[in-house]
């Protein structure tokens, strides 16, 4: 960062040389004299120039703690997290296994404010009743729990979890994140992806569904949607963000897009509150901030593979599931 600079000297020689005098002989000197030696020639030392002082950088700030950690508790590949105002818990759904399998062993763990496991299978995906592949998102509607499963909206009771029956997504592949708008509406990304042992495929079905009365719809579909992944609701519609572009943009009651910004790479969990917008982005390994059509950075990094987070109204907290290390953070917003 300190510009270089380059050392200018300059050399002076002085030289004392004898004077032209006439063709006349010179006169002798006594034999008593002595002759001084002509002076040999003088270099001065060079005169450099005044450098400022090195500009001294900052020290690092110090790293921000985490106020709440979930490790070691059983959780298994966590990929979203909700936060239940009505009970104050907090809901985290766990893949459980390979992103795209069919394997019927995701669960939903139900977690305390203060980090204590309440239920960690909550909702089993393994009992014939409550059917659970790979969830991810999900959103709370009168009562109801709403879970994004590959192809599948699962709907559960909120008081028992008890499940109130499935909303297919024709077609779809990677049902990613789920948000409810203020009408009762549920909106369902499609990342338009399969992940498996040979990576991450792309599928085409990118898309952002709208699930109403047990019936789904799709708002925008395509691939200029860039593999949708987060989604928030507001009074102007239905904020995306991507896994694939990196974008976040605005789609209207139509389905189409405007205020598109590219933000960071592979994009998951979204958060909007006013203009003031929160992402995480596993490209930087780190919770973004920002605001719509402006600048964005790091209001936390050191996460790696963060995914959907949950925002606890109550205690001012952004809970972050780290999908491959298998446990949750919280941090003051």
């Amino acid at each position: 960062m300190n510009p270089s600079h380059t050392l200018l000297a300059t050399w002076f020689l002085v030289a004392v040389g004898s004077a032209c005098g006439s063709k006349a002989p010179a006169p002798t000197a006594p034999a008593d004299a002595v002759t001084e030696p002509a002076p040999s020639p003088v270099a001065e030392a060079p005169v450099a120039e005044s450098q400022p002082a090195p500009p001294v950088e900052p020290p690092a700030p110090p790293p921000v703690l985490p106020v709440m950690t979930v490790e070691k508790a059983g959780l298994a590949t966590p990929e979203s997290v909700l936060y239940d105002a009505v009970n104050d818990v907090y809901l985290v759904s766990n893949i459980n296994g390979g992103p795209s399998a069919k394997d019927s062993n995701g669960f939903i763990s139900r977690i305390s404010p203060e980090g204590n496991v309440l239920a960690l299978k909550w909702i089993d995906g393994s009992a014939k009743a409550t059917p659970l592949h790979a969830p991810k998102g999900m959103a709370i509607v009168a009562g109801l729990l709403y879970v994004a499963d590959l192809d599948t909206v699962r709907v559960f009771d909120m008081k028992t979890g008890k499940s109130k029956g499935n909303v297919a997504l024709p077609g779809a592949t990677f049902a990613n994140d789920v948000a409810a708008g203020a009408d009762g509406t549920v909106y369902v990304s499609d990342s338009g992806v399969t992940i498996d042992d040979k990576g991450i495929t792309p599928t085409k079905t990118d898309a952002v569904w709208a699930v109403k009365k047990m019936k789904a719809k799709a708002l925008a579909k395509g691939e200029e949607l860039g593999k949708p992944n987060g989604l928030y609701v507001t009074d102007k519609g239905v904020w995306v963000n991507t896994f694939g572009t990196g974008e976040i943009y605005l789609l209207d009651a139509k389905g189409a897009r405007s205020a598109v910004q590219k933000v960071a790479g592979a994009l998951d969990g979204l958060y909007v509150e006013g203009d003031q917008v929160w992402t995480t982005s596993w490209e930087q390994s780190a919770l973004m901030s920002g605001t719509n059509g402006g600048a964005f950075s790091m209001a936390q990094g050191g996460l790696p593979a963060p995914a959907d987070f949950a925002y606890d109204s109550k205690r001012n907290l952004l809970v972050v599931p780290l999908f491959n290390d298998n446990k949750i953070v919280a941090y003051r917003r």
